[in-house]
């Protein structure tokens, strides 16, 4: 039987366990890091789980697996001036558009290259009303031919004809892996209005290649109208950062960017963010982004200290905590010792009598 004691050794295994490489990819570390474990461990929560439901076995042995602690790393991200500079420096029309999607609306690049026009909601009307917004309820990735078939395409909306024979992978376009990935993200109207000319230039492109043009509605497309990846997205973005002379970050970090610069603007309102950001559980935000969170709490204080103890009450500047009484009242034994001759000639003998 598969005990949670049984669990945990496996655990405890995966800790010593040398992370698989290939050719064109080499291993960051000796052994499985904590996230991939956590991963596994996650995985098999949920196939026990359902083992259960199914009166397989009694109970899930990994429902409470000791898993090794995941330090979050606070991660290097791009400034708003610094993602304005590389604005200013790009040229490729493609990643100028992604990135706005990114920082401006905190997606995933997946959503990004996944967007088709019927998800742009960018009227006159709807930019006058300032209500320009996105619908996010698909991605682009790329899977392998097994996968697709060993799920009988579930969840998959298209798979794009390879452009290459023998292949073995496909590109689809797919439904997001959780529910709170599909939500509704307001445009800002510069970027409603960026995304209409890209819009215009696509269609005067498409307009001069004519049959040539593999019209799939993709917001993101190559200029012959097929999906475009996200390593063409990401290699052109280590070109501009090169160029603009900016920090090493990858192309996701301007979600990071995006999700920071929100918590500042809204005062840390964390479930505002996170109908932006689509995460799954809001602890993913506190974990994350705490410090963005205790710097706004710094701020907190300082507000505190204006309104109520300068502004308001400028007297409590003077004012100073209690002395901690030490049991003994003085100033009554003095008056006893006034009213009471005899008290204090017998004092003054105990005094004296203890020398």
């Amino acid at each position: 039987d598969i005990t949670p004691r049984v669990a945990d050794k496996y655990i405890q295994t995966l800790q010593k366990t040398p992370p698989a490489a290939t050719r064109s990819r080499k291993t960051p570390t000796n052994f499985l890091s904590p996230q991939m474990i956590d991963k596994i461990a996650s995985l098999l929560k949920c196939a026990f789980k359902q083992a259960v439901r199914w009166e397989i076995i009694g109970r899930n042995p990994f429902e409470n697996a000791v898993l090794p602690k995941i330090e979050n790393i606070r991660r290097d991200i791009w400034t708003a001036e610094m993602i304005r500079k590389a604005l200013d420096v790009c040229t490729d029309s493609k990643l100028y558009v992604a990135m706005n999607l990114a920082f401006a609306c905190s997606l995933r690049i997946g959503e990004i290259l996944g967007l088709t026009w019927d998800n742009l909601h960018i009227s006159d009307n709807d930019i006058s009303r300032d209500d320009a917004f996105l619908q996010v309820e698909k991605e682009l990735t790329r899977a392998t031919k097994r996968a697709l078939e060993a799920l009988d395409n579930k969840d998959i909306i298209h798979v794009f004809k390879p452009a290459m024979a023998n292949t073995h992978t496909r590109v689809v376009l797919k439904k997001p892996k959780t529910d709170s990935s599909i939500r509704k993200v307001w445009l800002p109207k510069t970027v409603a209005y960026i995304i209409r000319e890209w819009k215009q230039s696509q269609d005067e492109l498409k307009s001069f290649l004519g049959d040539e043009y593999e019209d799939f509605n993709l917001v993101i497309a190559l200029p012959n109208g097929r999906p475009c990846e996200n390593r063409v997205i990401e290699k052109a973005f280590i070109e501009l950062r090169k160029e603009a002379e900016l920090p090493n970050v990858v192309f996701h970090s301007l979600r990071h960017s995006s999700t920071t610069y929100k918590l500042k603007l809204n005062h840390g309102d964390l479930k505002a963010t996170q109908g932006d950001t689509g995460h799954a559980e809001i602890d993913m935000i506190t974990k994350v982004y705490a410090h963005i969170l205790d710097e706004d709490r710094k701020i907190n204080a300082q507000k505190f200290e204006s309104a109520f103890y300068t502004m308001k009450n400028p007297d409590l500047r003077d004012v100073k905590p209690p002395q901690e009484s030490s049991g003994l009242d003085l100033t009554a034994l003095i008056e006893q010792l006034q009213k009471s001759p005899e008290l204090a000639q017998t004092l003054a003998s105990l005094i004296q009598g203890n020398k």
